[in-house]
């Protein structure tokens, strides 16, 4: 029995002065590891500084960038100077070819979309990339069709992709 209040003596001092040091994060399941004195986000607009330019790929990606830090945070969006900011800009969107047969025809071709984002968070600036950082993603489709056919269905997988890579890259510190 001493034994055991030995061991609960311990533990229980162990857990105190656990709970007393460094800097609290908070955990959650999408992944997110958000200081917990952390409070809003904003997102500036993406322009699409690309030489080839689709006229949805910038408020896509900006849209969704919005979308995916209200859905897995409790961060709320200010329009400017969050605690987690970002701002960027499109510097690539091309078509070219990614396979092609014996015959030398393109079987698929591959939309790639490249973006910079510069990232601040206000409460460590040690995490933040103010240089920017790349994130690049594309999706392959069948070369019989052209690119403006299967952009509008191309563009929000493609974005998909980046954000996930910001926000894992941002929100989780990889």
């Amino acid at each position: 029995m001493k034994r055991f209040q030995v061991i609960f003596a311990v533990s229980l001092f162990v857990a105190s002065a656990l709970a007393g040091c460094g800097v609290t994060i908070k955990y959650s399941l999408s992944g997110a590891s958000i200081p917990a004195d952390a409070r809003t986000f904003s997102v500036a607009y993406f322009p699409n500084n690309a030489t080839m330019v689709s006229p949805i790929l910038s408020s896509t990606l900006t849209d969704a960038l919005v979308d995916i830090f209200s859905r897995r945070t409790r961060l709320m969006q200010v329009d400017e100077g969050g605690d987690f900011a970002f701002e960027g800009e499109i510097i690539n969107y091309t078509s070219t070819t990614a396979s092609v047969s014996s015959d030398d025809y393109a079987l698929l071709n591959r939309l790639t979309i490249t973006v910079r984002v510069r990232f601040t968070n206000a409460l460590d600036e040690s995490q933040s990339w103010p240089g920017g950082r790349t994130f690049s993603a594309y999706e392959d489709y069948d070369s019989s069709l052209l690119l403006t056919e299967i952009e509008g269905d191309l563009i929000p997988q493609i974005v998909d992709k980046l954000v996930t890579d910001i926000f894992m890259a941002s929100a989780s510190n990889w």
